[in-house]
């Protein structure tokens, strides 16, 4: 079954063409679009086993950039389907399920109606999401949608996890709560780690470490989810690129009142002006602080420092939370190729079990590891995450 998978933000689209099947997959075709709604935009398609194919001109709306798609995916020379009657499903990610969802599902009025009901607490994601669900509406009227939400792996952390010590009326009002983000990829490294380790997933504890821009640390008991570090909102939990993380709400009421910053203003520094970019002063992303920190950069140092500090506080929290652990997973953008970010993520943790292969640890980029020193307690191993293929299976299982 050939399946599109989408992820549409605000200005972009992400895609992967998966033709999966009962014992196994291929992954056909990816690619980016970009700049949408803006004078200039770009497609750039990556068929695989063909030259990469790119295109520059204005794309009015996400309608018109998933026909750009379709007609990549079907031209003649960077194509790899015959036709449009191939694609027999179409995978979204959806970033915000609420308490609506517990597991992917087949789009339905009904669906998109609650998808919609939660623009207000996804503002910058959901009404995108949506938005890439009804344009496949208008290209592909008759093609199955699947819905798979970054939240529904979450569900199954218990009230005593995801509630805050607001005022109760909060939650019954506005269902004010920790929801946690990424489950996709917490979900899929945690299986195919179990299975690298030798562990049985459901009689096993797991902390799943999703290090990217956006990061998330995992608590996994017996295969399910019991906390996560991001709550509410995605600016909760670990120091991103420029999300700033744990923070006393009360320093952000003193900001504001001292600087005359309103909740707009509060809002755009918790989540684009701090983090590793706003300690630093660098940059957002961790490469260029990396040469930064080797360089002396004294706020650099400071910036990486607290990065891999608040990962390792966040294992030895939700080691106590799981009353010990069996394996630790590092994927996403940097824990999959960071050796740096594992190794101060895990130091000083010998204590609890945790001892890294230096050599092992070092020469691993992105591939699927174990880590961890023939005589470590723990295991720590390195998953490649795929969220696509996660999307690809789910739509695929609900439509066969």
């Amino acid at each position: 079954m050939v399946i599109l998978v989408l992820n549409c933000g605000s200005s972009s689209i992400k895609y992967q063409v998966i033709d999966i099947y009962q014992d196994g997959h291929n992954l056909l075709a990816k690619g980016l679009v970009e700049r949408i709604g803006l004078a200039e935009g770009d497609l750039t398609h990556k068929p695989v086993g063909k030259e990469v194919f790119k295109l520059h001109q204005p794309i009015a709306d996400h309608t018109t950039g998933i026909r750009l798609v379709l007609d990549a995916l079907t031209d003649p020379v960077h194509g790899v389907i015959s036709s449009l009657d191939c694609v027999k499903a179409v995978g979204h990610r959806v970033a915000h399920g609420g308490e609506y969802f517990a597991q992917s599902c087949l789009v339905t009025e009904d669906v998109k109606e609650k998808i919609r009901s939660l623009f207000d607490i996804a503002p910058l994601h959901n009404p995108a999401n949506l938005e890439g669900i009804l344009s496949i509406e208008k290209v592909l009227p008759e093609v199955k949608q699947v819905a798979v939400f970054d939240t529904s792996f979450h569900q199954t952390i218990p009230a005593v996890n995801y509630l805050y010590a607001l005022p109760y009326e909060y939650y019954e009002k506005y269902r004010v709560r920790r929801y946690g983000f990424h489950g996709t990829s917490h979900k899929f490294v945690a299986g195919v780690g179990a299975a690298l380790a030798g562990l049985d997933i459901q009689n096993s504890k797991i902390i799943t470490c999703h290090i990217g821009n956006g990061a998330s640390v995992t608590a996994i008991k017996n295969g399910c989810s019991v906390c996560t570090s991001m709550g509410f909102s995605p600016v909760d939990g670990l120091v991103m690129g420029t999300r700033c993380g744990d923070v006393d709400p009360s320093a952000l009421l003193f900001i504001a009142e001292k600087e005359g910053m309103n909740l707009a203003d509060i809002n755009t520094m918790i989540n684009k002006r701090s983090g590793v970019e706003g300690v630093s002063g660098v940059s957002s992303d961790m490469r260029d602080i990396d040469a930064a920190y080797e360089a002396g950069n004294s706020r650099a140092i400071l910036a990486r420092d607290i990065y891999y500090s608040r990962v390792k506080q966040y294992i030895g929290k939700y080691a106590a939370l799981m009353g010990g652990v069996d394996l630790v997973i590092f994927t996403g953008g940097v824990g999959e190729n960071s050796w740096e970010l594992r190794e101060g993520a895990t130091s000083e943790l010998q204590y609890m079990g945790i001892a890294l292969n230096d050599e092992v640890n070092r020469k691993t980029r992105g591939t699927d590891t174990i880590i961890s020193a023939p005589d470590s307690k723990v295991k720590v191993a390195v998953v490649a995450t795929n969220e696509e293929l996660v999307i690809a299976t789910d739509t695929y299982n609900i439509l066969l």
